[in-house]
């Protein structure tokens, strides 16, 4: 059994939040350094840094997961993982479909670039990535799981872009996989109340990162699994056949490697 270290939520400069340090190639640099086996690269509604970062996975030795973080209908972010580039393809079209179509102002908002392994600059993206999609919730995870994603439900504990922030609570049978806690929500002992809310969905810890030092020291996953796939990581947040995830900190351990 595979005993890993997961971040499921990172973001690149594709983002228009992030720094302009958090290239594909910086990021999986630094994973590689800190112990960090697998890694998804999340933008905001897109998902043109991903292939740079399964370019350099294997130099690194990290895993890294296709994957976006979805702003729904409801104003709500979700986060969609994939296995395969081909499936990410597949979604970032049903996405594009559903934009609003308005353009980005990147003095207000931020820039977004598009790079390649060497992070040398391919694009900008002009299109604002920062808004709502007209898909609900409901239509995120149905699509997604059609396509043989996973979803999860981002930050849940933070008023603003949480589905209970929007809604106040996820039905028991909403199809997600697992609710994102942040690190503020786990240090203060508040999972029991979450889990009610989030109709007591697995917990997953990431770092939501938008900077190096943020996804160095943001709170990670300790998975074990027989092998790096979609369909492992759900074993493993159902504790199915001896799979497990185990969400938390994990500062001591990342405190040996610095």
């Amino acid at each position: 059994m595979l005993q890993v270290l997961a971040d499921f939520h990172v973001h690149t400069l594709l983002s228009p939040c992030a720094e302009v340090e958090m290239t594909p190639h910086h990021i999986l640099l630094r994973a590689a350094e800190f112990g960090i086996g697998a890694v998804a690269i999340t933008d905001h509604n897109a998902s043109a840094n991903v292939a740079a970062a399964i370019e350099l996975s294997e130099q690194y030795g990290v895993k890294v997961f296709p994957g976006m973080e979805v702003e729904c209908a409801e104003e709500a972010h979700l986060v969609v993982l994939f296995d395969t580039l081909e499936q990410l393809a597949s979604w970032q079209a049903v996405v594009d479909k559903h934009m609003n179509g308005m353009m980005n102002d990147a003095d207000k908002f931020g820039a977004q670039y598009v790079v390649d392994a060497e992070d040398e600059l391919v694009r900008v993206e002009e299109r604002m990535l920062l808004a709502p999609l007209c898909l609900t919730a409901a239509q995120v995870v149905e699509k997604v799981t059609a396509l043989g994603g996973l979803v999860l439900a981002a930050h849940v504990d933070k008023p603003a872009y949480s589905l209970v922030g929007q809604l106040g609570f996820i039905e028991p049978d909403s199809g997600l996989a697992a609710a994102e806690i942040s690190t503020a929500g786990w240090q203060k002992g508040c999972q029991a109340r979450w889990q009610r809310l989030t109709g007591f969905l697995p917990f997953v810890t990431d770092s939501d990162a938008h900077n190096i030092l943020d996804f160095i020291q943001g709170p990670k996953n300790l998975l074990a699994v027989e092998e790096l796939t979609i369909a492992e990581v759900r074993k493993a947040l159902q504790s199915s056949e001896g799979r497990s995830l185990t969400a938390g900190k994990f500062s001591d351990y990342l405190e040996e490697l610095l």
